[in-house]
């Protein structure tokens, strides 16, 4: 069997799959924790989480022009950095994601039959599996199918609520105090970094692209023009429903919400719309799952090229063109996971993890050349600050998710170990 993917990727899909994994179900539960965190800083909170994603996104851009193969900063860490980096990245990514893979069917699960949520759950895993299989272009065309659905719905939740009587633009704060909102917490910068933390989660899909840099057709043009591209599109989506739900519950009042976009429309007098709001939430988490499936099997792909993982999992389908041993064994964790446990609530090193494996993306990006000194001081200037970022997010983080991030990134460690020996 070929070991190489096919590069059937161009600038538009490649965008659509970043859309896809950022547009998931995050947008639809994370405003409400970080106004909690944040109070009327919610909106600092969403720039500073911008410009940490900003930084990452040009620095995972900028290497995958140098090495456009699958694994992400896998890859970038082992070439720039050596072995153990790229294996650190490689295992936080995998690890890391594949409960968030788990944890993404349970939700498609809980909103669309919440009786039978693990039943929905591994049906799911299943279904885009199976699509995966069938070749990228499938993938991509199913994410165009989704990011439609979820771009409507939010659009309808951003019109319905800033057109209400209830909105009111007092609300937003802008972070200069809690006068705007009595009810919500005290503004701290520590609150706004925490908010910075949880809404980078619901960014964390802008640099998938990378990730399948091996599909990628011309990809020294294609990646650098799509990953900042798709990460703008959803920075603006993002800030629009922010304002939004802002402006019709408060900071207080959406700092205890669960659901706070079907609380915005219900507040704002559209009842109506909660069943929709329902079924954008399920269709976001189906598109962040199809690309979290694709990105985890990708970076098994390549961890498993180099020994990291049994060599089996390398293969690639003569027809599909797709890693379907990687595809599938990743199918089958994430269906076990999402079948027996519930992991929803046990992966807040999940978002420690991904800022760790973006912190080595900024780390490999720190050490590359380039024929101009003024590109080189760029690219150096927004590795040092996405580096920063991410580790002074990661550690603003609540600390149980602290403590089991390092945990993960201490076991991998001494997994390497084990293995060197």
């Amino acid at each position: 069997m070929t070991q190489q993917l096919r590069r059937t990727l161009g600038v538009f899909d490649a965008v659509v799959v970043g859309l896809g994994a950022m547009l998931g179900a995050g947008v639809f539960v994370a405003l409400g924790p970080a106004a909690g965190a944040a109070g009327t800083g919610l909106l600092w909170g969403l720039a500073v989480a911008a410009l940490v994603a900003y930084c990452n996104a040009m620095s995972s851009a900028r290497l995958a022009v140098d090495y456009p193969a699958s694994g992400g900063t896998y890859v970038y860490g082992r070439e720039r950095l050596g072995p153990f980096w790229g294996w650190l990245a490689g295992w936080a990514f995998v690890v890391g994601k594949t409960a968030s893979c788990a944890a993404m069917a349970l939700t498609v699960g809980t909103y669309v039959w919440p009786g039978q949520a693990h039943a929905v759950a591994v049906a799911a895993v299943v279904v885009l599996t199976a699509v995966n299989y069938g070749g990228v272009r499938k993938s991509a065309t199913l994410t165009r199918v989704i990011v439609a659905v979820v771009l409507g719905v939010l659009a309808a939740v951003v019109v319905v609520s800033l057109s209400s009587d209830a909105a009111d633009a007092g609300r937003l704060g802008l972070g200069l105090g809690t006068e705007a909102d009595p009810g919500s917490v005290p503004v701290t910068a520590r609150g706004v970094l925490q908010a910075a933390g949880l809404l980078f989660f619901a960014f964390a899909g802008y640099a998938r692209i990378t990730t399948l840099g091996e599909e990628v057709r011309d990809p020294a043009r294609t990646i650098p023009r799509a990953v900042p591209l798709a990460l703008g599109l959803v920075l603006a989506v993002y800030a629009c429903v922010a304002v939004a739900v802002l402006s019709v519950l408060g900071a207080g009042e959406l700092g205890r919400s669960a659901a706070p976009l079907a609380d915005a429309v219900r507040a704002a007098g559209a009842s109506w719309l909660v069943p929709v709001v329902r079924v954008g939430a399920a269709a976001a988490a189906l598109g962040a799952l199809l690309a979290l499936i694709l990105g985890v099997s990708r970076t098994t792909l390549a961890m498993a090229r180099d020994g990291h993982l049994p060599r089996g999992l390398a293969a690639v389908h003569p027809r599909f063109q797709v890693p379907h041993r990687a595809e599938v064994a990743v199918g089958a964790v994430v269906a076990v996971l999402a079948a027996t446990v519930d992991v929803r609530g046990a992966i807040g090193f999940s978002s420690f993890g991904v800022l760790a494996y973006y912190a080595i993306a900024n780390a490999s990006a720190w050490t590359l050349g380039s024929a101009g000194a003024g590109v080189r001081v760029r690219v150096r200037v927004r590795a040092a600050v996405g580096l920063v970022g991410c580790v002074v997010v990661a550690l603003a983080l609540p600390v149980p998710s602290v403590v089991a991030g390092a945990a993960v990134l201490l076991l991998g460690a001494a997994v390497y170990a084990v293995r060197r020996r």
